[in-house]
């Protein structure tokens, strides 16, 4: 398959994955009340948490953090603190998720072939759900980690049922997103010029009509948006320090 599409879904070997890692901490945390992102989480900072994890995960390169103007200098000096050799950048989002995205990843150096979005409130993101993403985005271009919901969802309208979906092929899907970087950019720039708000990184891609790759998750890979969700993960750290 000549030409761009068939380097996009060339498979490469482990020793040939070269990613960047895309860090959006540009949220305002409307739902925690603070910015959620420097609370403390086993006594060092969410974000510390979420960068750590990255800056261990061999296939990644360099990590660009995206963040509000009012935190460049507070992020900053945490990544010099905590001595995170693979943040080379940490840069001012936009208005939108898609915009701050977008915003790291001009940063994104050239030879990089691979990006992986990652939210900075997913601190307990393992290696294993970090590097099979990577690996499967490696092999098809888009990849992200999924676990299948455990509730029956619910379909409605103006507080009455309308639905009631099949729970069987229903996925939360999770991040680090990964893409082939010039696909990811392609995307994300085109939903902009259409528009189109966007929830994930993955809906850009699928607008383009190209399938996104599900590998495992993992319930423990939760987000931190609710007070609720701090409390979560730190009785999720602790549990997995007794395993």
């Amino acid at each position: 398959m000549p030409g761009f599409w068939g380097k996009l879904f060339q498979k490469k070997c482990g020793s040939d994955i070269r990613c960047a890692a895309v860090v959006p901490a540009a949220g305002s945390s409307v739902r925690m009340g603070q910015d959620k992102l420097l609370l403390t989480l086993d006594e060092q900072p969410v974000l510390a948490h979420t960068l750590r994890a990255l800056d261990c995960c061999p296939y990644v390169e360099e990590i660009i953090v995206v963040t509000r103007r009012d935190l460049i200098v507070p992020i900053g000096q945490l990544c010099q603190d905590y001595a995170f050799s693979k943040v080379t950048k940490v840069v001012v989002g936009g208005e939108t998720r898609t915009h701050s995205v977008l915003a790291g990843l001009w940063e994104v150096s050239e030879h990089l072939e691979l990006a992986a979005i990652h939210d900075g409130a997913r601190p307990l993101v393992s290696q294993q759900v970090l590097e099979e993403a990577i690996l499967r985005a490696a092999q098809c271009g888009a990849a992200a980690p999924a676990v299948p919901v455990k509730d029956t969802i619910k379909q409605a309208s103006d507080g009455l049922v309308s639905a009631t979906l099949d729970r069987s092929q229903l996925y939360a899907v999770q991040t680090p997103q990964v893409f082939e970087t010039s696909l990811i950019k392609a995307a994300l720039t085109k939903a902009l010029e259409d528009g189109v708000a966007l929830t994930d990184d993955c809906a850009a891609v699928e607008r383009l009509g190209l399938g996104v790759a599900l590998t495992q998750g993992s319930y423990v890979n939760l987000k931190i948006t609710t007070p609720e969700d701090l409390a979560a993960a730190e009785a999720l750290m602790e549990w997995r320090e007794e395993l």
